[in-house]
């Protein structure tokens, strides 16, 4: 298997090599070809016609983390509101990069009119972006990985996860401290960007101190191990930010079982009912909330504009917002509308 993987990273960069001839490798944060999802309509009019008979896969991660079920909830309320097909996919776990490449490569086979995907590592899934650019389908890459080959991509800016919770930091401990990351899975774009953010934001303040950064690769238990034994070997830390919820919620138990919810605050990122749940309970301090299902709305909607030939923007930026306790009831909205008002007005 591990052969075979390698294999498809071979091709991968192969391809990439003929690729970059008219397309520069993506940077999602930083590519100044961007539109704003509220600006969509006012600068490429109106959605076209839905063609009913359309045919759109999703191809997520997992469908593990709520995250993922989250938007491909926002793909089929999209759907539904239009009344077009959609399949939505996962890989059994977020290890899993053969299987979900298989996933993709198996809606292409089947004639799907477009991919919605979400790589597991920023390069696993460029099989199946070369074989549906070479059958003229197209893909957009929903957040978090990000293959540097991708034509369109629809997320938040990643690296204003961290620079959100750093900035909190810097206003609720104006004395600076010791601080943890519990980041990601290696190799991903997503968990790199949101770590930078953090890091980068605090050393310009220069009154924290970054004491330990390691990987737990998107597992609570993971996470739970890594912050137990950082909280160990530093008893007078102030905070974490962890990559994403899940990962958040382990270091809540960790903080728990040392009895220091008091002295410790904790940040995750992803906007999960779980980390909603535990912000009002008073165990996490916070979390960037990225509208999982929102996004996955605006995802179809890029879609189905790019299926009626509209040249968009290479990015289209979707919103996110640090919450805490005092906005967590606002942002509970179950009101779609209300929801939209609140983040445009962000």
């Amino acid at each position: 298997m591990k052969k075979r993987l390698l294999a498809f990273i071979a091709s991968s960069l192969l391809c990439s090599t003929v690729y970059a001839a008219d397309l520069a490798p993506l940077q999602s944060d930083t590519e100044p070809d961007r539109t704003d999802w509220t600006q969509l309509d006012t600068k490429y009019g109106a959605l076209p016609k839905v063609d009913k008979s359309l045919k759109i896969g999703g191809v997520s991660k997992t469908l593990t983390n709520e995250y993922w079920r989250l938007l491909g909830q926002g793909y089929q309320d999209a759907a539904k509101k239009y009344g077009i097909t959609v399949e939505y996919q996962a890989a059994a776990n977020e290890d899993d990069q053969l299987g979900q490449l298989s996933i993709a490569e198996t809606l292409i086979s089947q004639g799907f009119n477009g991919l919605l995907v979400s790589p597991q590592t920023d390069i696993n899934l460029q099989p199946a972006l070369e074989s549906a650019n070479s059958k003229n389908i197209p893909v957009v890459n929903v957040n978090d990985a990000v293959m540097p080959n991708a034509r369109y991509y629809v997320g938040n800016v990643q690296k204003d996860n961290g620079v959100r919770v750093a900035k909190w930091f810097i206003q609720h401990h104006p004395q600076g401290g010791k601080v943890a990351v519990i980041e990601g899975q290696p190799g991903v774009y997503a968990a790199g960007q949101r770590t930078r953010g953090f890091k980068e934001t605090l050393d310009a303040n220069g009154k924290f101190t970054i004491v330990a950064s390691v990987p737990a690769n998107w597992s609570r238990e993971q996470a739970f191990n890594a912050a137990s034994t950082i909280l160990q070997q530093h008893p007078d830390l102030i905070g974490f930010y962890a990559n994403n919820d899940t990962m958040a919620l382990g270091v809540v138990e960790a903080v728990r079982a040392q009895n220091k919810a008091s002295q410790v605050a904790i940040f995750g990122t992803d906007g999960i009912s779980d980390a909603y749940a535990s912000i009002k309970r008073g165990e996490l301090t916070g979390t960037v909330d990225s509208f999982p299902v929102l996004t996955g709305e605006v995802a179809m909607d890029v879609m189905i504009r790019l299926i009626n030939g509209q040249k968009l923007s290479r990015v289209i930026s979707t919103p996110q917002a640090l919450i805490t306790k005092e906005n967590v009831d606002a942002f509970s909205t179950k009101d779609n509308n209300r929801l939209r008002e609140l983040l445009a007005q962000q």
